[in-house]
């Protein structure tokens, strides 16, 4: 889905995802390696925007240090790691390329508005939390934020329910959907 949105996208336009529930950044910051890895020099061509959520403060205090355990980081490909990573001690320190690609802010999903023109939600395992009567006010939400193309990208038990009117699957194993145009009109309460 990264390739897709990349290749729909002339230099100089917006690249502007939302990772809602970032806890301490791997998320955000996986997208944004992904993004560097792609671009590589030109991504100095593109207006990147990551918006990282999440309503403790403590959590986003840590991710925006991008400092990590070797632990967390035992299931990133070598190259990646060595690529974007220098070593501190016994931790690792995300380079500051990547780094200020990702705004970190303190945003509760449930009241605060939400970021617009997204071209990726990526809010994976984050719902399973949230009663069903929460989820139905979150998914038209996220369909509301994202642009006609948009994808969003949720955890493996999490899908968007009832919701087929706002969403197409895009890969069913990955939880990757697609938003459609229109659909009906849900309300936010």
């Amino acid at each position: 889905v990264i390739l897709k949105i990349l290749n729909s996208k002339p230099e100089g336009e917006p690249i502007r995802i939302w990772a809602p529930g970032c806890a301490t950044g791997e998320e955000a910051y996986s997208l944004a390696i992904l993004l560097c890895k792609n671009l590589k020099e030109k991504i100095a061509n593109y207006n990147v925007q990551i918006f990282a959520t999440d309503i403790d403060e403590k959590a986003i205090s840590i991710a925006r240090k991008g400092i990590y355990s070797a632990e967390s980081l035992k299931d990133m490909p070598q190259d990646l790691v060595n690529q974007f990573f220098s070593k501190k001690g016994n931790q690792f320190e995300l380079s500051k390329s990547v780094r200020s690609l990702v705004l970190f802010s303190k945003h509760d999903l449930t009241s605060n508005p939400p970021f617009l023109k997204l071209d990726l939600i990526c809010c994976r395992n984050l719902l399973i939390y949230f009663g069903s009567h929460l989820q139905k006010q979150i998914i038209p939400l996220f369909h509301y934020a994202l642009k006609p193309n948009g994808y969003l990208f949720l955890g493996k038990s999490e899908t968007v329910g009832q919701f087929t009117d706002l969403f197409t699957t895009e890969d069913g194993k990955s939880k990757i959907f697609h938003r459609k145009r229109g659909g009906k009109l849900h309300s936010v309460q």
